[in-house]
């Protein structure tokens, strides 16, 4: 693991970081396969969009610098992208300071494969997520205390990821993945009104659907409904098909998986 700040090589962060003291910032996962930052123009756009948001001044061109660095020292990328926007040091207190946000760039080189459905067990967490402030909504911001709690108990039930309603009774998403769900044949992606994450691989995924002329409806999804969900699959950055074939115990239908990731050719993510 590397991690740059502001396109310099660094082993330490400064301990008055108000990314630390208030989780102030945002952030976003990528995937880099065979050198290509996949998903990039949309992982930059919502950076720019909860930079905007939260009124920080990021210079998002040391991202590509840093880039630069580690493409300098390993033959080919191959793993995990991590980019944190923090407002950078501050003195004590809530009210913001005057200077540039700073930008830090991790990269976790693993072993990275072409894309394929991934089969998992899941079911409905009981923890349920409050609603966001309005400003707040569909940003990745560094305050995931909820997904840290969700993803507790969805290991203790031994579930790799799970279904998250709202206080509200709607289902929102998975832990750290969007979802999109099939009921009545018809596939259906909550439409994140109030909390959630507006992830890139679940806009990659609907354009894809919309170019290939495959109906997804973006509504709210009541939990009256999980009795009749025929299939569900979860995505993020990292995997755009984690597939369940059991929900609750209850066997679901594989075969719309195999369908729509050879329609939408998933296998293929740029």
């Amino acid at each position: 693991m590397q991690c740059y700040k502001n396109g310099q090589l660094i082993d330490s962060i400064p301990l008055l970081d108000r990314a630390f003291h208030y989780g102030d910032g945002c952030f976003t996962t990528a995937r880099i396969f065979h050198g290509i930052f996949e998903l990039k123009e949309l992982h930059f756009a919502r950076l720019k969009l909860a930079c905007q948001s939260l009124q920080l001044d990021a210079d998002l061109s040391f991202i590509e610098k840093s880039l630069v660095h580690l493409q300098q020292q390993y033959s080919s990328l191959n793993g995990t992208l991590k980019v944190v926007v923090s407002r950078g040091e501050g003195d004590r207190g809530y009210s913001l300071p005057l200077h540039a946000a700073d930008v830090y760039v991790w990269y976790y080189p693993r072993v990275t494969q072409a894309f394929q459905p991934e089969w998992i067990e899941s079911g409905m967490l009981n923890h349920v997520l409050g609603l966001n402030m309005p400003h707040l909504v569909g940003l990745k911001t560094l305050n995931r205390l909820e997904q840290v709690l969700l993803k507790q108990e969805a290991d203790q039930r031994g579930w790799l990821e799970a279904l998250v309603s709202d206080v509200q009774g709607y289902i929102v998403e998975g832990v750290s993945s969007n979802c999109f769900i099939r009921i009545n044949d018809r596939w259906i992606t909550p439409e994140l009104r109030y909390n959630g994450v507006h992830g890139v691989m679940r806009a990659r995924i609907l354009s894809r659907m919309q170019q290939y002329q495959i109906k997804c409806e973006q509504r709210c999804i009541d939990m009256n409904e999980v009795g009749h969900i025929q299939s569900l699959f979860f995505c993020n950055a990292l995997h755009p098909m984690k597939a369940v074939v059991r929900f609750n115990d209850r066997a679901l239908e594989q075969q719309p998986y195999l369908d729509l990731f050879e329609t939408l050719k998933l296998s293929q993510i740029d």
